[in-house]
């Protein structure tokens, strides 16, 4: 029984994150707000999102997202603002401009790169098609037939 409550409190801790006293009294901007925080990384647990960290950093960011909504920015002046003060790595999900491109790049070429990599090499190993292979030696057959007799 003790487990399974364990369980139940672990399962319902992201729920906890956002406290009370975060929570705007709009209804509309506490919505954006949570949206705006579920794709913004925690800075403390890694690829955990704002929304659902209980780290101090994480709270922080809550409160600086509320108050830009609050002060009257949209959506993405939030983001280019936390973007500005900590750098691309406050986003889940990078842009794929600039530098990031080539990250985003490398994988799949690299991927590409070793597939043909591997073809080239299953294809010069293969010997060629119609080759026959060389006829016996006189000494060779002989010893076959010898083998063969027994």
């Amino acid at each position: 029984m003790h487990r399974l409550i364990f369980a139940l409190c672990l399962l319902a801790a992201p729920a906890f994150a956002v406290q009370p006293d975060e929570i705007l009294d709009d209804p509309a901007l506490e919505a954006r707000a949570r949206e705006l925080s579920k794709g913004l990384r925690c800075l403390v647990c890694r690829n955990e999102n704002i929304d659902e960290s209980n780290a101090g950093l994480a709270r922080d960011l809550r409160l600086l997202v509320r108050e830009r909504l609050v002060a009257g920015d949209s959506d993405d002046e939030v983001i280019a603002y936390l973007v500005d003060r900590y750098g691309e790595y406050v986003l889940l999900q990078p842009t794929a401009t600039g530098g990031n491109l080539i990250l985003w790049i490398a994988g799949p070429a690299m991927f590409l790169a070793a597939l043909g990599g591997a073809a080239i090499y299953l294809r010069r190993r293969r010997p060629e098609a119609g080759a026959a292979p060389a006829p016996l030696s006189k000494a060779e057959r002989d010893r076959l037939d010898e083998i063969l007799k027994k």
